[in-house]
C-alpha cells in the first residue's frame, strides 16, 4: 500500500522482532496488508493517532491534506526542474566524469561486508575472524540472514576465479550464534533514555554504522527490494572556492576560518540571509530569482565571500534561496552520497510508511558525518519556512516538490539517465523528501535495539578480553594482582556509595562530585539541575543548556543522557558505568 493511503502522524518509539501474533496486532492497528516476511524481521514500534481502517484511493489525492500530494502541486517540481535546467545550460563549465569500470556481484558483495565491518569473514584474514564471530554474536535473525547471503556470494564468486582466498564455511560462521531466546525477544518501551545521533562515543558509533549498514539490508531482503551501494564517481573537482568544491575541502578551508565549524560557512550565511528578510514572504524557495543576478552574484562570492569584502546588503531574499539551491546541487558528490542516492530514492517504493520511515532512519546513520550535519540544518531550516505557511504559501507539499529536484537530481551520473526518469522519480522523490521534512526528529535517533546490540557487543569484547588473559600463562600473576586492586578498589568504593547510590562527577561545576541516592522517579535532568543549584566555591558560569550528564563505561563508551532518563532503570542496564557531567564534546 502506498504510504500516501497510510494514516496520518506516526510517532516512532521502539523496535523488536516480532512474533505472529504482534506482527498481527501491529498490522491489525495500522490497516496494513498482511506481509509473511514482516514476522520474521525487527520491527519498528509506532503509535498512529486518528488511526481508522485505511482504504485503498488513487496515488494522487485531490484533497488539501498535507499527507497527499495534489496532482497539480507538481507544477511546482517541475517548475523548479526548468529552473535547474536552464541554469545548467548557462554554465560556464562542465563537469568531467571518468567512467569506472562496473563491479561483479562478488566484488560489490566484498565491498558490502568490509563496509559492515566484516571483512575478517574472507581474504587473507579469515583465519582469525574471532572479533567477527563478536560482532555476529549480536546479530538479529534477519539481520545474520543477509550476512550470510553476501558471505556465499563472495564464496561462489572466490571458486569462479579460483581466488586462494580461505572462506569459512557459512555453517560454521552462524553455528554458534543460535539464540534460543531470540525468537522471542522483544524490546518494551523503557525509561532508559532516548539516544540520539551525536549522543555516542566515536568508537561506538563505528559499531552503529555497521548494524545500520547490515539492518537496512536485511530489512530490503526480506521485502524483496534490490539494494546495492553506488560506486563513487571519479570527477573532477575544484580545490577551493564555495560552488562545486567537495564538501571535505569546503569545511577545511572554513575551519581554518572558524575552527570546529561543522556547516559550511557560506551556507550558514545563506541561511541566515534569507532568515533575516523574513520567513514569510510569498513563495519563498519557490520564486526563483533573476537568473543573471544569481550568475554575477556568484561570481562575486567566489572572489569575495573569504576576503569578508562581499556586500550582503545587495543580496534579495529570492537571489539567495536560488543561490542555496544552487550550492546543494552543485555539489560534486550529491549531499545524500552516491552511494547512497539511490537508496533514498528507493524508500517509495517500500510497502508501508513505517518501513520507510526505518529505512531512511537507517540511511541517515549511513551518511558521512559531515553530510549528515549539513542536511539535518537543511532540514531544520525547510521547517522554519514551512512554520510560516499561511503567510508564505509553502506548505509541506511546496517545499517538499521546490526541494526534491535539488538533493535527488544528480547530474554526475548523465544527464541522458537523469531526463528519462525524471517523470518517474518526481512524485516519489518529493514524497521522500516530504517524509524527511516531516519527521527529521525521527530520523536523527538511534534506534534502541541498536544501542543494545552496542552493549552487547561491548559486553562480549570485555568478556572475552578477560577470559583470554586469564588464559595467558604470563599475564597469570598480572591478572591476579590487577583483580586484587580492583577488588579493593571495589570494596573501598561500597564502603564511601551505599547500595542504591551512584557517585556523579562534575569537573566542570563548582561542586565537583555528589553521592545522589537513586529514586524510582530521578531524572538525569534532576541531577544535572540538582549541581548547578550548588553555590559553593567559585560559581560556574555553565547554565543548564550547555552541561549534560554521562554514561562513561561499563558496556558502553560513552553516552550523552537526554533529560528524560530514568536513572535506576539505566542504572540495571549498565551497573559498572561512571556518571559524568561535562558539556557536550569535552
Amino acid at each position: 500500500m502506498s504510504w500516501l493511503s497510510g494514516s496520518q502522524r506516526v510517532v516512532l518509539t521502539a523496535y523488536h522482532p516480532s512474533g505472529t501474533n504482534a506482527a498481527a496486532g501491529n498490522q491489525a492497528k495500522e490497516g496494513e496488508e498482511a506481509c509473511p516476511a514482516s514476522r520474521r524481521s525487527g520491527q519498528y514500534t509506532m503509535h498512529h493517532e486518528n488511526s481508522k481502517k485505511a482504504t485503498e484511493r488513487p496515488a494522487f489525492d485531490r484533497s488539501s491534506s498535507q499527507d497527499s500530494l495534489d496532482e497539480l502541486s507538481m507544477d511546482d517540481y517541475w517548475k523548479e526542474l526548468e529552473n535547474i535546467h536552464e541554469t545548467r545550460k548557462n554554465s560556464h563549465e562542465e563537469e568531467e566524469v571518468v567512467v569506472v569500470k562496473e563491479p561483479d556481484e562478488g566484488e560489490l558483495e566484498e565491498e558490502w561486508l568490509k563496509e559492515a565491518g566484516l571483512s575478517n569473514l574472507f581474504g587473507e584474514s579469515a583465519e582469525d575472524p574471532v572479533e567477527s564471530m563478536v560482532f555476529l554474536s549480536t546479530l538479529t535473525r534477519t539481520q545474520k540472514a543477509a550476512v550470510q547471503k553476501r558471505v556465499e556470494t563472495v564464496t561462489q564468486t572466490m571458486r569462479k576465479k579460483n581466488k586462494q582466498h580461505q572462506v569459512p564455511d557459512v555453517r560454521d560462521i552462524f553455528r554458534i550464534q543460535n539464540d534460543p531466546k531470540e525468537k522471542n525477544f522483544r524490546l518494551p518501551k523503557d525509561k532508559t533514555g532516548t539516544t540520539k545521533i551525536g549522543d555516542l562515543a566515536p568508537q561506538d558509533m563505528k559499531k552503529v554504522y555497521s548494524l545500520a549498514l547490515i539492518e537496512l539490508t536485511a530489512l530490503y531482503d526480506i521485502l524483496g527490494t534490490e539494494f546495492k551501494q553506488q560506486k563513487a564517481l571519479k570527477i573532477k573537482t575544484k580545490d577551493s572556492g564555495l560552488f562545486g568544491v567537495p564538501l571535505a575541502v569546503l569545511l577545511e578551508q572554513d575551519q581554518k576560518k572558524v575552527p570546529g565549524t561543522k556547516i559550511p560557512l557560506i551556507l550558514q550565511k545563506l541561511i541566515s540571509q534569507i532568515e533575516e528578510a523574513r520567513l514569510d514572504t510569498e513563495g519563498l524557495l519557490r520564486i526563483p530569482g533573476v537568473a543573471a543576478r544569481v550568475k554575477s552574484l556568484c561570481q562575486e562570492l567566489e572572489a569575495k565571500f573569504y576576503e569578508g569584502t562581499f556586500n550582503w546588503e545587495t543580496v534579495k531574499q529570492h537571489d539567495a534561496a536560488s543561490l542555496l539551491k544552487l550550492f546543494i546541487r552543485e555539489l560534486p558528490q550529491p549531499l545524500l552520497t552516491v552511494e547512497y542516492l539511490k537508496a533514498f530514492q528507493d524508500v517509495q517504493y517500500l510497502p508501508t510508511r513505517k518501513q520507510q520511515l526505518q529505512a531512511l532512519n537507517l540511511l541517515v546513520l549511513l551518511l558521512p558525518e559531515a553530510n549528515r550535519d549539513m542536511l539535518k540544518v537543511l532540514l531544520e531550516f525547510l521547517q522554519r519556512i514551512i512554520d510560516y505557511r499561511d503567510k508564505n504559501k509553502m506548505t509541506l507539499n511546496n517545499i517538499a516538490m521546490v526541494m526534491a529536484p535539488n538533493l535527488f537530481t544528480f547530474h554526475g551520473f548523465g544527464s541522458k539517465s537523469i531526463e528519462q526518469n525524471e517523470f518517474v522519480m518526481a512524485a516519489g522523490t518529493a514524497n521522500v523528501m516530504r517524509f524527511m521534512i516531516k519527521y527529521q526528529k525521527l530520523l536523527w535517533t538511534i534506534p534502541k535495539f541498536i544501542v543494545n546490540q552496542v552493549r552487547k557487543q561491548n559486553a562480549e569484547s570485555q568478556r572475552k578480553e578477560r577470559k583470554d588473559k586469564a588464559m595467558k600463562k604470563l599475564l597469570k600473576k598480572m591478572a591476579y594482582d590487577r583483580e586484587k586492586h580492583e577488588k579493593q578498589d571495589k570494596n573501598s568504593n561500597d564502603a564511601d556509595v551505599p547500595q542504591g547510590v551512584i557517585r556523579v562527577q562534575a569537573p566542570h561545576l563548582s561542586k565537583v562530585s555528589m553521592a545522589i541516592q537513586l529514586t524510582e522517579e530521578l531524572k538525569a535532568s534532576d541531577i544535572v539541575a540538582r549541581f548547578l543549584s550548588q553555590k559553593s566555591g567559585v560559581v560556574s558560569s555553565l547554565q543548564k543548556e550547555e552541561v549534560f550528564l554521562y554514561e562513561i563505561g561499563g558496556n558502553i563508551g560513552e553516552r550523552c543522557l537526554d533529560d528524560d532518563t530514568y536513572m535506576k532503570d539505566l542504572y540495571q542496564l549498565n551497573p559498572n558505568a561512571e556518571w559524568v557531567i561535562k558539556p557536550k564534546n569535552i
